[in-house]
């Protein structure tokens, strides 16, 4: 068994206001940690990992390519299959924390691209 336990030195700035931090992996699967400051907004994209996510606290705004719109609050999950273009808007006054899980392992991304 492996055990992580992250350091506030651990998270890296991704794009403005929006801390990510990566944790365990396994072979399938790996762990992030995210925070996202009010106002703050993850931009645009894809990638090939399959994304399920735990919101902790707060409230995050999906936006995917077709301009759908999907709310997800503290204490509720959701899912992202690999290639899904989306984007996440922190458009609340806290700071939305997180778990997301990366399947295949997620365990060194270029979150400056």
């Amino acid at each position: 068994m492996d055990h992580y336990e992250p350091n506030e030195s651990d998270f890296v700035e991704a794009v403005d206001d929006v801390h990510l931090t990566v944790g365990a992996s396994g072979k399938e699967t790996s762990v992030q940690h995210f925070q996202i400051e009010p106002g703050a907004a993850v931009p645009s994209h894809s990638h090939h990992h399959e994304q399920a996510g735990l919101i902790t606290q707060g409230e995050l705004t999906f936006v995917l390519e077709d301009g759908e719109e999907i709310t997800v609050g503290a204490g509720e999950s959701y899912t992202l299959l690999g290639e899904e273009v989306h984007a996440a808007e922190n458009r609340g006054d806290e700071v939305v924390e997180g778990i997301d899980v990366f399947s295949p392992p997620r365990t060194n991304p270029d979150w400056a691209e």
